[in-house]
């Protein structure tokens, strides 16, 4: 069995869905593996993780809408030190992901036709966020 380490940075414009799959892709095929298993980590909690649509653009704007809606900035949070945006953005991240694992199949990550890998930014203001790949397999 052989394990590779990567980090990388996503530069973000402020609140969206970034999508990540052909870095995170690429860095695979170097890697010259054949099976093995993939683990996505965000080293936020004002970001999440998602595997996603990623032929319509709508669906992103429609997930954004929503959680928008159910972690609203105006809500009665306690925490808010950091801005109006800081609280509904961890929730947002509770309500979703920090670390994906996806397969590796004959060389290729094992996603869907219409799948990809985004970095969700809950935060207003632009940020640079980490994102650490773990490969392990043969």
């Amino acid at each position: 069995m052989k394990q590779s380490v990567h980090t990388f940075e996503v530069a973000t414009r402020g609140q969206s869905l970034y999508e990540c799959t052909s870095v995170i892709s690429q860095w695979v095929r170097q890697q010259q593996l054949q099976t093995g298993l993939l683990t996505v980590f965000c080293r936020h909690t004002s970001a999440s993780l998602l595997i996603q649509e990623n032929a319509d653009p709508t669906v992103r704007v429609d997930l954004q809408a929503y959680f928008n809606r159910i972690a609203p900035e105006d809500g009665p949070y306690e925490h808010d030190s950091e801005g109006l945006d800081d609280m509904p953005a961890h929730l947002k991240t509770a309500l979703t992901q920090v670390q994906l694992s996806v397969p590796l199949v004959s060389g290729r990550l094992a996603l869907g036709t219409w799948q990809g890998i985004y970095l969700f930014e809950h935060r207003v203001r632009p940020h640079r966020r980490e994102i650490v790949l773990h490969l392990i397999g043969e």
